[in-house]
């Protein structure tokens, strides 16, 4: 059986496919939940195979360290416990992943060789998302396609019922139209760091929270904030969001 963790914000979509997946022979739900709290205490108690992700629910970072998180850590519960910050602050850079690595890609021939993988929190991640949000995914399908599978929020259910079984058998999982989107948006004026700074803004959350947020100190968002308005020539962080969002770098 593939022990499936769900978490996904809206209760009629997350409810429906809850249905769908328990539906299947091979396939158990051991959770469903609608927050980075509530998703991080699930992975720890129930140490699923798969995890079905909103994209929105975490930063890039915090998708990363989910994947990548020693069990005998145990420091999922807030990014700022893992160690592995650089002197950028960029957190997880020198994280090393889990998950098996796979020859073929979903949907191509089965024949493949696996690779052991360290144990984590989670096996694998299947993350949906929104077409839009494309952009943000190139430090991710770079270094842990592997171990992070991403479908396209409007796929039809069926290829999200086989998402999880392909990334519980290793194999990669990715929609090629997410790529092109990706590659779409690759001369973003943007850093991966300036965009997980803006999205975390677009929450709502003030300096201080962001910097909470992100591992970083308030100066450091300070600066990015200031970058930020002078690539977008906003003159407010929320007009930032507004020109990123418009065009695609968000």
């Amino acid at each position: 059986m593939v022990r499936t963790l769900l978490a996904l914000q809206g209760g009629l979509l997350r409810g429906a496919l809850a249905q769908l997946l328990s539906a299947e022979h091979d396939i158990e739900i051991v959770g469903e939940v609608d927050s980075p709290h509530h998703l991080r205490a699930a992975v720890r108690a129930e140490r699923p195979d798969v995890a079905v992700i909103e994209f929105d629910m975490l930063t890039v970072a915090e998708l990363i360290h989910l994947a990548t998180a020693d069990p005998a850590a145990d420091s999922t519960a807030d990014p700022a416990a893992d160690s592995t910050v650089d002197p950028a602050g960029d957190p997880y850079s020198s994280v090393t992943g889990a998950g098996p690595v796979a020859t073929d890609v979903a949907g191509g021939p089965h024949p493949r060789q696996l690779v052991a993988p360290p144990a984590t929190l989670v096996g694998s991640l299947l993350v949906l998302v929104e077409q839009r949000r494309a952009g943000r995914l190139g430090p991710v399908l770079a270094e842990h396609g592997h171990r992070i599978g991403f479908l396209s929020r409007d796929v039809p259910p069926g290829r999200i019922v086989d998402g999880v079984r392909q990334l519980a058998e290793g194999r990669v999982v990715l929609d090629p139209e997410l790529v092109v989107a990706a590659l779409e948006v690759a001369d973003s004026p943007l850093t991966n760091r300036e965009r997980e700074v803006l999205d975390v803004v677009a929450e709502g959350h003030p300096v201080q929270e962001i910097a909470d947020r992100l591992v970083l100190s308030a100066g450091t968002v300070r600066n990015h904030l200031s970058r930020i308005m002078a690539k977008t020539g906003a003159r407010t962080r929320w007009e930032a969001v507004r020109i990123a969002r418009e065009s695609g770098w968000l």
